[in-house]
């Protein structure tokens, strides 16, 4: 692993006996339909069976117990889309600290309601990640919490890399790896992971067209500001930061390629981890199913591993996906 980076496998291998009894280590199972269809064995990675739905609570969990005793006292602030509020309030609140979650008014209801039940102060900002980020800065110097952000930390990285450690050791021949991309935390803490025990193992990241910013931010050679749109990969959503210090690098040593996916081809990932393997997951944690649906990974060399990285849907909206909804926000997109 390159010297320079912000973190090492070390971290993450510490961080997974942190985490040890705190967080589920979840199965990865078989999936026979998928099989068939690539040609190799695909393996399903269940995140979306963690705790508090998705893999959030594994790198804040980590950075709540990185914490000195003052720091928990002073209590937590984080931007989020859902899923890492969620997570956070719930890790802040089994170490007797308290969280003030900052989110946009594009975060689904269900994810802001429960959060609120994990006792967050919720605060709902304007239109996009980066609105929130605002917020939390503001309260960081008005108030002194504590930040813990959703992606861009070393210790919220390495946690999310705990997972990359446990596809190794249930799949240990795996050739592919698929992984949801939006801030980069999980992608790049995987990746580091699999690439620190398994060279040759392609990582692949996988996201939404629609405010694609790490893919963005790659193809650019440094972070960039990317618009913020809807859409059913909701939890994919936000920048990346432009002072980013700490995923775009790592995603850049260590992701093989990125892989663009539309609301179709998302809203058929889901439909097919409902009727074909009898899971419910979010959009976002439905793009590695979709990409290997759509054609788009060459599954040629082995076993496939691919990440179903949370199940906090708007059951509303998982509805109207089984029936056939593809897009539900795009006159909102076009306005």
């Amino acid at each position: 692993m390159n010297a320079s980076l912000p973190m090492t496998i070390d971290d993450i291998e510490a961080a997974a006996r942190r985490l040890s009894g705190r967080v589920l280590t979840t199965p990865l199972v078989a999936s026979a339909s998928l099989s068939r269809l690539c040609g190799v064995p695909v393996g399903l990675k269940l995140e979306h069976h963690q705790t508090t739905g998705s893999f959030k609570l594994r790198g804040a969990t980590n950075a709540v117990l990185s914490l000195s005793n003052e720091e928990h006292a002073r209590g937590v602030v984080a931007a989020s889309t859902g899923n890492h509020g969620r997570a956070l309030a719930h890790a802040a609140r089994a170490e007797g600290s308290v969280a003030t979650i900052c989110m946009s008014h594009l975060v689904p209801e269900n994810k802001v309601s429960e959060i609120r039940r994990l006792g967050a102060d919720v605060r709902i900002v304007g239109r996009s990640q980066d609105e929130a980020q605002q917020e939390v800065e503001r309260l960081v110097a008005k108030k002194g919490l504590v930040m813990v952000p959703p992606f861009d930390h070393p210790a919220v990285v390495a946690g999310q890399g705990t997972l990359g450690l446990e596809i190794v050791e249930q799949m240990p021949d795996v050739a592919i790896v698929l992984v949801p991309v939006s801030g980069g935390g999980l992608a790049a803490g995987v990746a580091a992971a699999v690439k620190a025990r398994r060279p040759a193992t392609r990582v692949i990241g996988l996201t939404m067209e629609r405010g694609a910013a790490m893919q963005a931010s790659l193809a650019a050679g440094k972070p960039v500001l990317v618009e913020e749109q809807p859409s059913l990969a909701d939890s994919l959503g936000g920048g990346i930061g432009l002072d980013n210090r700490v995923t775009f690098s790592m995603c850049r040593e260590f992701l093989d390629d990125i892989i663009l996916l539309t609301e179709a081809e998302i809203a058929a990932g889901m439909r097919h981890a409902y009727a074909e393997e009898r899971e419910i997951v979010e959009g976002a944690g439905a793009v590695g199913i979709a990409a290997l649906l759509a054609g788009k990974i060459k599954t040629i060399g082995g076993p496939v591993a691919v990440i179903l990285s949370g199940r906090n849907v708007d059951m509303g909206l998982h509805l109207s996906v089984m029936n056939g909804g593809t897009d539900p926000f795009r006159k909102e997109a076009a306005a």
